[in-house]
Formats: structure tokens, C-alpha cells, sequence
């Protein structure tokens, strides 16, 4: 999900590096919305490096429709977080005033509103300050309480802005729906490439990146699911995740999945993991030669394939079992195929020669199989893509759910 996170003008602005960090940690990407006098104490190429993405730090950036942006941000955002947040923009909030990018985002925007106050503790007890936020509460805005300390005018007192992880917290518990079908369930997702090692110095690999299966995990974890995230070698962070297992090979794959398969209520296999493996890989760096180097493959074992015809649990029964099929070509065909072939209940087809989806970007463009019907996405961020995904899980689940009972069985 993306969450805009405004920096007002406070010696706290530093501790807005972190919470953006932490956010990202969980799943989410954020856009960086910073005032004037908040580039005074954090420079925007530093909010710019953590998210990736442009800072913006004015309204009137230079080009076509560039002094609505706000609106179109208004409209994809799912939470708007300031941190630090000063007197002086809830004051803004409160009366309504749109002078800046940030307070007209506030006014343009439906999506939640959480602020972390930061001032002097006079400030903050004044009753200006206090009738503000006041007002902002009961127009449904959040706050996360300021902490108590050393302030940075010197004083001791409250107003001191509260630390990143209890903020995160307050953010992430504002996005996790309630009703979700996956809260205490276990989800098991796996995530990036394996590598096939032909000699400690040479493998062969495949271009995925983690990110699809890494918004799978991190949206499985904010609908309250218990998440064990199995990566191959990634360069991309992981996100935060109950139980993360790293592995390199396909071989390793398999029994870091088998084992924990288990325990699972659903598994996700959004990992590419290796068809093909060295039979023998050499032991030491193999000498470069004119000659022809011929490599002699292995089938690896097809995990999913396995998963689907596990004993199904007493009570539990056999775990939801979710693929993907990274194709060229006739993507969504040669999916249907492998969803009947390997006898799982969803596949998520994606054409990896298309250049905004599958490896190594952060859209994606996919469409969903299973025997209840397919759904075709087209191009959008692998969060929304993950999301969909795991809408459809659910209602397969619930629909499992119904006929359990339906039957008389009770789980």
C-alpha cells in the first residue's frame, strides 16, 4: 500500500528517516511530502534515497496538471502519516487551510489520517493546540501521543515526537483489516530466484527480484496471518515476516518449503525456482578453456506438484496451494495447463517478457486462474497485484469454509 508521509518542520524530522524506513520494512512504499521548513532540518534527497521516489517539497512543480498532483495522490493513497507533525500544521488541518502541498493533500484526500505531534510542551498544552486537535479527532484523525524527555529547546516535559516503531505500529494497525479471513492463519510464501551453482564461482540463475513474492508476505502479515517467508539470493529487502528462511538452490527450496508446509494453511510459490540444476557442480572454479563447456542438468523437484498431492490433514485438510507461472507468450494458456497438471486451486499467470511486468520492476500485470474462473489485472503495482491475489484466497476459503459445514464438518 502506499502511504504518504508528511515532514513538517521539527528537529524530529530526523526520526521520519526511520519511520519511512519501517514502513517499508512491512510492505508498504511511501511518498515523501515534505514543507519548506522541513528541508531545513532533512534534506529531500535523503526521503528520496530510502522510498525511491521523487520527494515532493512544492505544489507548483513545473509542467502539465503538475498543480493538481495532489488529488491524484489523494486518490491512491491508503493512509496519510505526518511525522513530525507541528503546531502549526494541525493548526493548518483544523481551520482547513490549503496553503502547501501537505495541507491541501489533507483536505483532497479520504484515506486515513494519523499524526505524530512534536513541539514544546507549552506549545502542546496550550489551549489553541489542544481545541486543534480536538477538532481533528472528531473528524476522525488519529494521533500518536508524544513521548516524554529531553526536547530539543532544552526543557524536560511532553513533546518530544514518539519513537519510529511505536509510530509504525499506530500505521500498521490502522491499515490491517479486521475481518480478514487470514488473521491467525498460517501463510507460507516463497519469493526470488534460485541459483543452481556450476562451481563455487558460476551458477545459473533467473532475473526475479523477490518483489511479488516479498508484497505477497507483507500483505499477508497486515491481514493478521502468521507469515513464514522462504527467499532465494535477493537483492531487494525483505519485508518484515514471522519466520524468514533463506535459501540458494532449488534443492534447499524444497525442503525449507516441505517442512514448513506442514503447519500451513496456504501456500504461495512466488519464487522462480530453477526447472533445471548441475548434476555434478565442480568443486573448484572450472579453468577457462577455448573448448566447448558442456553442462550436463538435472530435473529439480517440482515443489507444488509435491505439495498437491500431500495427505490431506484430519480436520485441517490439504494446505490452499497458490503458483505462479512466469511464460512468454500465451501466458494465461500455458497457466491453465499447469494449474490442472500440478492439481493446485490458483495459478497467477504473467507474461515476464513485457517490460512494466514480471522480473526485476515493481508493477505487474497477471491474471488469476482458478476452477471458480479467472480475473485479469492489468498493469498496476505488485501491492495492488498482491491484494487481489489474496482477496481471492480468502474467498476460496470461505468458500471452503461454507461447504465444510454444509457437509457437517466443522474445522
Amino acid at each position: 500500500m502506499l502511504i504518504a508521509l508528511g515532514v513538517t518542520g521539527g528537529i524530529g524530522a530526523y526520526k521520519a528517516v526511520e519511520v519511512g524506513r519501517s514502513l517499508q520494512r512491512h510492505g508498504h512504499d511511501v511518498v515523501a511530502v515534505m514543507t519548506r521548513s522541513a528541508a531545513r532540518f532533512v534534506g529531500p534527497v535523503t526521503f528520496e534515497a530510502i522510498t525511491r521516489r521523487p520527494v515532493i517539497t512544492s505544489q507548483w512543480k513545473p509542467g502539465v496538471n503538475a498543480d493538481i498532483e495532489h488529488i491524484a495522490i489523494a486518490d491512491q493513497i491508503a493512509l496519510l502519516l505526518v511525522a513530525p507533525c507541528t503546531a502549526n500544521v494541525i493548526g493548518k488541518f483544523a481551520a482547513g487551510i490549503a496553503d502547501d502541498f501537505l495541507s491541501s493533500l489533507y483536505l483532497a484526500t479520504r484515506a486515513p489520517v494519523l499524526l505524530a505531534p512534536a513541539m514544546n510542551s507549552n506549545m502542546l498544552a496550550h489551549d489553541a493546540v489542544q481545541r486543534n486537535v480536538r477538532t481533528l479527532a472528531a473528524r476522525g484523525v488519529r494521533f500518536v501521543e508524544p513521548g516524554e524527555g529531553y526536547l530539543a529547546c532544552g526543557w524536560i516535559g511532553k513533546g518530544r515526537l514518539a519513537e519510529p516503531s511505536d509510530i509504525v505500529a499506530a500505521a500498521v494497525a490502522i491499515l490491517a483489516p479486521s475481518d480478514s479471513i487470514l488473521r491467525g492463519r498460517h501463510v507460507l510464501v516463497t519469493a526470488g530466484p534460485t541459483y543452481e551453482d556450476i562451481d563455487p564461482v558460476r551458477y545459473v540463475g533467473n532475473r526475479s527480484s523477490g518483489r511479488m513474492g516479498f508484497a505477497l508476505a507483507a500483505e499477508a502479515r497486515r491481514r493478521g496471518a502468521r507469515v513464514t517467508l522462504v527467499a532465494g539470493p535477493t537483492t531487494v529487502e525483505p519485508p518484515a515476516a514471522d519466520d524468514l528462511v533463506r535459501v540458494r538452490s532449488a534443492d534447499e527450496m524444497y525442503a525449507a518449503v516441505t517442512t514448513a508446509a506442514g503447519q500451513a494453511d496456504v501456500v504461495i510459490m512466488a519464487a522462480a525456482v530453477a526447472d533445471y540444476t548441475p548434476v555434478a557442480p565442480a568443486s573448484q572454479k572450472v579453468a577457462k578453456s577455448d573448448a566447448p563447456l558442456t553442462l550436463t542438468l538435472r530435473r529439480t523437484r517440482d515443489i507444488l506438484a509435491e505439495l498437491a498431492e500431500m495427505p490431506s490433514r484430519p480436520a485441517a485438510g490439504r494446505p490452499m496451494l497458490v503458483g505462479f507461472a512466469a511464460e512468454t507468450g500465451d501466458a494465461a494458456a500455458k497457466a491453465r495447463n499447469k494449474r490442472v497438471g500440478k492439481g493446485i486451486d490458483v495459478i497467477v499467470a504473467n507474461d515476464v517478457s513485457r517490460p512494466d511486468a514480471g522480473f526485476e520492476v515493481d508493477t505487474n500485470a497477471v491474471t488469476i486462474i482458478g476452477a471458480d474462473g479467472e480475473q485479469v489485472l492489468p498493469v498496476q503495482s505488485k501491492d495492488r497485484v498482491a491484494a487481489a491475489v489474496l482477496d481471492r484466497v480468502e474467498a476460496l476459503l470461505r468458500m471452503r469454509a461454507t461447504q465444510k459445514v454444509g457437509s457437517g464438518v466443522i474445522s
